[in-house]
């Protein structure tokens, strides 16, 4: 593998490495700048962003004692090691988070999340349509699980929070469609309302209720955008790296539910609005290829396609993200967290990790293999919980196509745009 030096990098170098990275062909990206030079008058983008990621490389590199010439294998359990101390010390200092204890755990727990990052008021559905909507399409699964005749009991006794974030977990795949495709597209404006967003940790009850969700899901965190709800399953956290993943995974939905309440509020009065509201909380994004225009164009891909097949297409294309953003923010407010605990002499260095997001770069394995290692904090904490069964890149990768964005156009337009084409899926300039 050849790495550049600063005074050998060229436009076309610098688009072999980041094509490299991204799994893309160099044209792609040559072609993109040719045009994204043109509207934004910049030069040697691409160089920059290169010669950014190689800095902030060779910088983590010396921290953790290691080289250009260190394996990937070893970088690699450099960066998890850093991260399994900081989890330890995150453990203790939310209390030892024991959600086995149910909602009593969120106290400590929430506090601190909410401390870091307050979100603004939200636009969601009032309970009482949802209780409406409940009662036309039973959630047979739960209401059985529960032992309960109808809906209305269900929300008065259990609570409109924990009903229907297990509403995520106790019905089945065909109700889900019925429920979300086909009940939404009767709201009118009058059936939603301005309120908080709701961080919660359920009882140990909806535990057992959860199980079929866990297995199919990486993480015992989840959220309800059109409710305004994140959640929490009472698991055990007993594993290296639980803390970390459980603990950003609530920062970063404490930025995306705002997000898309945001868009549920700017598309309300739209005639076509329940069309609209279900395309964004399917996250849809266009299948077809990139419009045929003489315009730049950049595909918004609002969730993690790689997910189902890191080699869908799209991923090769030119594109922004809003979940990369949001794990963005989050990563900024541990570096907020970092500084409250230095004020209080409890200083824990959350925020290494932040400004890694996008970094990565190629080492070779023990076998003499070029392998990519991901420097980005969630790759990491996925990976580790996974006890490195499975290395995840497609964080880091998402991360970079915005960060190219970004280097050309500013992180305040590109979240911009994100807002006024989600729909449409594609921002043209």
């Amino acid at each position: 593998m050849k790495y550049f030096t600063l005074s050998t990098i060229f436009m076309t170098d610098a688009a072999y490495k980041l094509a490299h990275i991204l799994r893309t062909s160099p044209e792609v990206l040559l072609e993109m700048d040719k045009k994204m030079r043109s509207i934004t008058g910049q030069e040697r983008v691409l160089d920059d962003i290169v010669i950014g990621n190689e800095k902030l490389v060779d910088q983590t590199l010396l921290n953790l004692g290691l080289d250009r010439n260190s394996k990937a294998e070893d970088v690699y359990e450099a960066l998890v090691e850093r991260l399994v101390h900081i989890d330890q010390h995150l453990f203790e200092l939310l209390g030892h988070p024991d959600l086995t204890k149910g909602p009593v755990a969120c106290a400590k727990l929430c506090e601190t999340a909410l401390k870091i990052y307050t979100p603004p008021k939200g636009l969601f559905i009032k309970p009482e349509k949802v209780a409406e909507l409940l009662e036309k399409y039973p959630p047979a699964n739960m209401l059985n699980h529960f032992g309960y005749s109808n809906t209305r009991d269900l929300v008065e006794k259990e609570g409109f929070a924990p009903v229907v974030s297990g509403l995520r977990f106790t019905q089945d795949e065909k109700w889900m469609h019925e429920f979300f495709d086909k009940a939404y597209l009767s709201l009118k404006p009058d059936d939603f309302e301005e309120r908080s967003v709701k961080l919660i940790v359920l009882e140990n009850k909806w535990l057992e209720a959860a199980e079929k969700f866990l297995e199919k899901k990486y993480h015992n965190v989840s959220h309800l955008k059109e409710y305004g709800v994140i959640f929490l399953i009472p698991l055990k956290l007993d594993s290296p790296g639980e803390t970390m993943r459980m603990f950003t995974l609530m920062l970063h939905y404490l930025h995306e539910v705002p997000f898309y309440a945001n868009l549920f509020r700017k598309f309300l009065n739209d005639t076509d609005f329940a069309a609209k509201f279900n395309s964004l909380l399917r996250g849809d994004v266009p299948r077809g290829p990139l419009p045929d225009s003489q315009k730049t164009v950049w595909r918004i891909i609002q969730r993690y396609l790689a997910k189902d097949d890191e080699n869908d297409f799209r991923l090769f294309e030119p594109h922004v993200n809003p979940e990369a953003e949001h794990w963005y923010q989050a990563e900024e407010d541990l570096g907020r967290l970092a500084r409250m605990l230095v004020k209080e002499e409890r200083e824990l260095n959350l925020g290494y990790w932040t400004g890694l997001d996008h970094v990565g770069d190629f080492f070779k394995n023990k076998d003499g293999v070029d392998q990519l290692v991901s420097f980005d904090l969630i790759d990491l904490i996925m990976s580790l919980v996974k006890k490195s069964e499975v290395k995840y890149l497609y964080h880091q990768e998402e991360a970079l196509w915005n960060k190219i964005f970004i280097e050309y156009l500013g992180r305040d337009a590109m979240n911009r745009l994100v807002e006024e084409h989600i729909i449409d899926g594609f921002i043209e300039l």
